[in-house]
């Protein structure tokens, strides 16, 4: 990662590029994981994209490689919740790109279901991809992402540990510790020179929602304002903002992509 005062001197478009950062994409096989996968590589980045399947993440390296984006893509099978899977990951990647300057914590899963009906295993289950995921993750890359003058983690919460959402208590707990944990630790590690972000969409038109619900991320305008729903490209966006020396006095926080807020009515004194 340059220097913050090499950065700093660099033309204002400059200071949001990533040319020739180095950056590991969770969860990248589809969806927001791998729209941010892709535009880290349009921006110079080379990627290591993972996923539980090689088969679901190979095509995604497959396809950066053969564009035109200058970034190179790297597949490599990960489960999250596998500690020495994932310390392999971050291995690899550095043996690959001779180094790591930004981690992106996306893997995550969910399932609708009553707090009742949530099973043990099911909590548990839901809890370890999402937090637990996060927390190896982030962990095995610490001395990676220090090791050439800092780095960036950049975590995945959801609108869910913000304010909560019904049938969904297992996720959004796990979600708001998501959120706790990058304000912690982002703490922790800032005299390591490494900036610890998150961020929380709201509702995102995936291929997960399209074949759950039927919407389609072709049917939805970017540039409508009034809308509840975003596109995975539109989190990819401030992605590459926050793993960019342009946010370089964002520490710690978890920044809402969510869409025109709901406000209710204020009730009568």
């Amino acid at each position: 990662m340059p220097e913050m005062s090499d950065a700093m001197s660099k033309p204002h478009t400059e200071r949001f590029r990533l040319e020739n950062q180095r950056a590991i994409i969770t969860g990248a096989s589809s969806g927001i994981g791998r729209a941010i996968a892709e535009e880290f590589a349009a921006d110079g980045a080379d990627v290591v994209v993972c996923s539980r399947e090689q088969d679901n993440v190979g095509p995604v390296a497959d396809e950066i490689n053969d564009s035109d984006r200058p970034g190179e893509a790297v597949a490599i099978e990960c489960d999250v919740t596998d500690r020495e899977a994932v310390e392999a990951l971050v291995e690899a990647t550095v043996d690959e790109f001779g180094g790591l300057d930004v981690l992106v914590n996306n893997a995550g899963a969910s399932f609708m279901s009553g707090f009742d009906d949530i099973s043990e295993n099911g909590w548990k289950t839901i809890v370890d991809i999402n937090l637990h995921g996060t927390y190896h993750c982030t962990q095995a890359a610490g001395d990676a992402l220090a090791a050439d003058g800092g780095g960036t983690v950049i975590n995945l919460s959801s609108v869910a540990g913000e304010q909560g959402a019904p049938y969904m208590s297992h996720y959004g707990a796990a979600k708001a510790g998501v959120s706790n944990l990058t304000s912690t630790l982002s703490a922790e590690w800032a005299d390591r020179d490494i900036r610890i972000n998150c961020i929380a969409p709201g509702f995102v038109a995936t291929p997960g929602v399209e074949s759950q619900m039927g919407v389609s991320a072709d049917n939805i305008d970017r540039e409508a304002v009034e809308r509840r729903i975003g596109l995975s490209e539109e989190i990819a966006d401030i992605a590459l903002f926050l793993a960019s020396p342009a946010s370089s006095y964002i520490v710690g926080q978890t920044i809402t992509a969510a869409g025109v807020p709901r406000l209710e009515e204020t009730p009568d004194i």
